[in-house]
């Protein structure tokens, strides 16, 4: 099923997510909206606080085919690489605007999987960016917050333009 993202400033988008204790029947039905979402926007990765579910979940699918997404509860960044790589990033919570982000080229991230198994998943390029983008809503940071505070609110008030326009 298809989710509605919640509108930014909305508060769950700023509040820390809370911890899954274990993969049941509930979460993964969270997981296939959460994909069905991803798939509708189009996008790369979906933390489930941007619809409004305040756990710590997130998807990631940068596959050319598609229909390869990574389910991620917990997810942290044990080690990230000192390279970085910059990308544009946007999120449909703050729809009609991007800007471009340095972050490290690759991570290793540790979550419990589909299975509730802890694993350990080396990303790199596109997909390290979605993951980090991802947990970082689960901390309840946005993308923009690395930008400068004049950077910052151009954006959100060119989202807010575009968004009064209809």
């Amino acid at each position: 099923m298809i989710r509605p993202c919640l509108p930014w400033p909305h508060q769950i988008l700023r509040n820390p997510a809370a911890d899954v204790a274990e993969v049941t029947p509930e979460i993964h039905a969270i997981w296939a909206d959460m994909v069905d979402t991803m798939e509708a926007m189009p996008g790369y990765g979906l933390a489930a606080v941007q619809i409004g579910v305040p756990l710590r979940l997130a998807v990631v699918d940068c596959s050319a085919k598609r229909g390869q997404a990574v389910l991620m509860a917990n997810p942290v960044v044990l080690h990230a690489s000192l390279q970085l790589r910059a990308h544009e990033e946007a999120s449909p919570n703050l729809p009609g605007v991007f800007a471009t982000i340095e972050r490290p080229r690759a991570v290793t991230v540790q979550f419990l999987n589909a299975r509730g198994a802890i694993e350990n998943r080396d990303f790199v390029e596109l997909w390290a960016t979605s993951a980090q983008h991802q947990i970082d809503h689960l901390a309840g940071k946005m993308y923009f917050d690395s930008l400068s505070a004049v950077k910052r609110s151009m954006l959100i008030a060119k989202s807010s333009k575009l968004r009064r326009r209809g």
